[in-house]
């Protein structure tokens, strides 16, 4: 049960002798998001905060608001005195200090131009023009159309450094969300730019605002087994691969600046990255596992965590991942939902991820960008009916069409046949590589590596590889083997046709995939692609086979999930300390605000009835009391 927020005086900010580890000047006046009453065109200037009564976190320690201004050179995990590491800058007297330039640094993480390797080359950014975006909730801030200022100056200059020409879509319009002080929840087509989509804002304040003063971050820093590393902002993704994408991002974006990324998680050795975080850990990216791991070994504290973010949200539950989310959330000494910004991106809306975003965002905004849930009209798709037994004759005849100098992907569904298939490709003189769970971490990043370097231009992967993951140059995708859900063959051939640009995608049906047949024939309807002949036919002898939109785990709510749910039938009743003009639904008393009578609104599962959000009345019922963010 979190603790609701209350009025009253809060403590006051240890500030601690200057230079010393981890030092503020708490003297400055706190960092307040601007509110959405501030003049149009500008983010504002912040409104004086409202006192916070203390509250004891998990470590002990009472937690304090604000954001350091003074005059103590950062240290610590918050951005070391002076110039310590090539690429790193420092908090000074209240004052960002980019360090020196670096050019291996840079080189190491902008690549080159014209190299190929970084996802900005070649980015078709007119093809995203046309894409829909809608943004729903209370005062929706207007989108930018350019990286100019109130964006930081210096991640202005990363941004230049990385060859980012103009914010993508979900860029336009979470850059002013975030800065707004505004949670977001966000549905957008994969290869979108999402990474960017929050970590620009987040950066972008950071940078701008310094470190946020913290009684427990300020208290004097042990060493060795006692030291507690207190991030700024969090950012929580399903796999390895993803979170360490995401680290490097942040790196990119970082560079020269008093922000320490650092990154977390299973399957590597804990030692080394406990290491790496007493260098600084300012913005974490991590799995859910190993954090807990951290977490109960008292080495990490969520107490400073000013920004969350939920990275490929339903995938984190797919993976069995929601318990130990909710315990870093929920359960240890993270500030509750009206003290930090939170947002999450998932590319479906279950309802286990509507249940999320009820517990974890408080008066969010909305937003859509794309066909959400439907795969990019920038990918060709292509089905073949190829019969198990002849599937690798047909993979190689794909392969020697192929242009030479793009990259292919290519998905089987067992690790087995990652690895036979691997060295079929091998005795048939294709530069190939695989990547599967079974694969140790180093196996799997030089795996990775040697892909997208084009080492090795063909790569087999399983599904551990099908989402997240942004390669670039990727313009094939063979799925070998057919996942048994819909979702999965849209992340899957995802990975092609990212950013704006195009891409080819191939799958090998036979009638062992009927249970997918009807839901692949509205998807290519969507995307406006060759629906065959034969594979009409075959949906019209499967009848009621459908894992997808129709029911079981494929439907998961993707007709509805382009929309707020807060506007359609039901939603979410419970008032989450919103008014009546807008946010979580009820007002105390009243009647439910997003919509009336109804439940959810989704398909039927299995056939029977819709997805039981409510029934005359809103999720949760009304009540609660009511306060403005």
């Amino acid at each position: 049960m979190r603790k609701a927020a209350a009025s009253g005086a809060g403590p006051t900010p240890v500030a601690p002798p200057v230079g010393a580890a981890g030092g503020y000047n708490a003297q400055a006046p706190p960092f307040v998001p601007r509110t959405g009453g501030d003049a149009a065109g500008s983010w504002g200037s912040s409104p004086a905060p409202a006192a916070a009564a203390p509250r004891a976190n998990g470590f002990g320690a009472p937690r304090s608001g604000g954001w350091s201004s003074g005059a103590a050179p950062s240290g610590g995990s918050f951005g070391g005195g002076g110039f310590s590491r090539d690429g790193y800058g420092s908090w000074t007297n209240g004052k960002h200090v980019p360090g020196p330039a670096n050019p291996r640094t840079e080189k190491e993480l902008f690549g080159e131009a014209g190299d190929g390797l970084s996802q900005s080359t070649g980015i078709n950014f007119d093809a995203y023009a046309d894409i829909p975006v809608e943004a729903t909730g209370t005062d929706v801030p207007e989108p930018i159309t350019e990286f100019l200022p109130p964006i930081d100056a210096h991640l202005l200059t990363n941004i230049a450094l990385a060859r980012y020409k103009t914010p993508t879509p979900v860029q336009k319009y979470s850059v002013p969300i975030v800065n707004g002080g505004r949670d977001l929840m966000a549905c957008a087509q994969t290869g979108s730019g999402k990474t960017g989509g929050f970590l620009f804002p987040i950066l972008s304040a950071l940078f701008t605002h310094g470190p946020r003063a913290s009684a427990a971050a300020a208290a004097p820093r042990g060493y060795g087994r006692s030291r507690i590393s207190y991030p700024t902002a969090l950012i929580l993704a399903p796999t390895r691969e993803l979170v360490s994408q995401i680290h490097d991002e942040a790196r990119k974006f970082a560079y020269r600046s008093w922000v320490r990324p650092a990154v977390v998680y299973g399957g590597a050795d804990i030692g080394s990255q406990l290491r790496a975080m007493d260098q600084g850990c300012d913005l974490l990216s991590a799995t859910p596992g190993r954090l807990v791991d951290l977490m109960e070994r008292g080495r990490i504290s969520m107490a400073n965590v000013r920004y969350l973010v939920l990275d490929e949200a339903d995938r984190m539950l797919d993976m069995g991942f929601e318990p130990q989310i909710r315990r870093i959330v929920q359960q240890a000494d993270m500030p509750d939902v009206m003290d930090r910004q939170t947002l999450m991106f998932s590319a479906t809306f279950p309802r286990e991820i509507q249940m999320l975003a009820r517990d974890f965002l408080k008066d969010y905004i909305f937003l859509s960008v794309g066909r959400v849930g439907s795969t990019s009209e920038n990918i060709t798709q292509k089905i073949e009916y190829v019969e198990d037994d002849d599937k690798r004759s047909v993979l190689l005849d794909i392969l020697f069409a192929l242009p030479p100098g793009g990259l292919t992907l290519i998905f089987v569904e067992t690790k087995r046949m990652a690895d036979l298939l691997e060295g079929f490709l091998a005795q048939n003189n294709f530069a190939a590589t695989s990547i599967h769970g079974d694969r140790t971490q180093r196996e799997r990043e030089y795996a990775l590596e040697t892909f997208r370097s084009g080492r090795t231009p063909v790569m087999v992967a399983t599904a551990v590889a099908a989402r997240g993951l942004d390669i670039p140059n990727v313009t094939h995708v063979v799925n070998y083997d057919l996942p048994s859900d819909i979702d999965d063959y849209v992340h899957r051939i995802g990975r092609t046709g990212r950013a704006g640009n195009t891409g080819a995608a191939t799958a090998f049906f036979n009638r062992g995939n009927r249970n997918i047949v009807r839901d692949m024939i509205e998807l290519l309807r969507e995307a406006k692609q060759e629906v065959p002949a034969w594979l009409e036919a075959v949906g019209r002898e499967s009848g009621g086979f459908s894992s997808g939109r129709g029911g079981g785990r494929g439907s998961r709510g993707r007709t509805p999930a382009s929309r707020d749910v807060r506007s359609s039938g039901g939603g979410f009743g419970a008032s989450r300390g919103a008014s009546a003009a807008g946010g979580w639904g009820a007002p105390a008393g009243g009647a439910p605000a997003y919509g009336g009578a109804g439940g959810y609104g989704g398909p039927p599962r299995m056939g029977g009835g819709s997805y039981g959000y409510g029934g005359g009345a809103s999720y949760g019922g009304t009540g609660g009391s009511s306060s403005a963010w």
